[in-house]
């Protein structure tokens, strides 16, 4: 299971500071989304480079026709990022261009579909997709994976349900981690370091408890090291 630090702070400047005070774990996942990258641009991703080998997952959630989003993920390549994420809700069409376009280029970044948002619960996704939150995420999820998407964004309650109907080789990436509790804000279904585990989660991503800790590089070490506990549990 890996980390992703969620760089989603007030500033660039923030996010870099950040970032300097967690170069010696040079094998994280750092998230650049929508916010920063509106901010900050694309040469943010070099201003990350230049502080240490970090990851970098841009977390966009493309959503758009086909042809656009196929055009996007295009100038994404070019970035030479590590992860992305598009909407699984974009549709089949869309989903199979995009792999195909990545199948046929060399060390592709991770594409992960979105499938339900961890701000909503079962009401107000019924609201919106006249469905079930634990059916329609799997059939997201099903979807995606029939498409050629290396696996799906969904949270710690969905992960392992959709390792058992598809396979343990899809990836998860759950986002909504509290690791020792912390308040969970705007999020709806989150889960600690524990349950992500438990879920077969793939990728966890923690922002606000790593950020807003008064020693973030003490927040990360604690993260990783019970990673590694809950790992040796087995």
């Amino acid at each position: 299971m890996k980390l992703c630090v969620a760089l989603d702070m007030d500033s660039k400047h923030d996010n870099l500071s950040l970032l300097e005070s967690l170069k010696e774990y040079d094998d994280l996942y750092v998230k650049v989304g929508l916010r920063s990258f509106i901010r900050d641009g694309y040469l943010f991703l070099d201003e990350i480079r230049k502080i240490a080998n970090f990851k970098i997952f841009l977390d966009l959630k493309l959503y758009d026709i086909p042809n656009t989003m196929c055009d996007s993920i295009d100038e994404i390549i070019k970035l030479g990022i590590d992860m992305v994420t598009i909407h699984a809700s974009s549709g089949r069409e869309a989903m199979n261009s995009i792999a195909t376009k990545l199948s046929k280029v060399q060390n592709p970044p991770i594409i992960l579909a979105v499938t339900a948002l961890t701000s909503f619960d079962d009401s107000n996704l019924f609201e919106i997709y006249n469905d079930s939150l634990e059916s329609c995420v799997l059939k997201f999820a099903k979807l995606s994976y029939e498409c050629g998407i290396n696996g799906v964004v969904c949270s710690c309650f969905e992960s392992k349900m959709i390792k058992t109907n598809i396979g343990n080789d899809f990836l998860t990436l759950t986002p909504g981690i509290r690791p020792f509790g912390e308040s969970v804000g705007d999020q709806k279904r989150v889960a600690n370091i524990k349950e992500a585990f438990d879920s077969k989660s793939d990728f966890i991503v923690v922002g606000r408890p790593i950020y807003k800790a008064q020693n973030p590089k003490e927040a990360v070490k604690r993260i990783l090291n019970e990673i590694k506990r809950v790992s040796n549990e087995i």
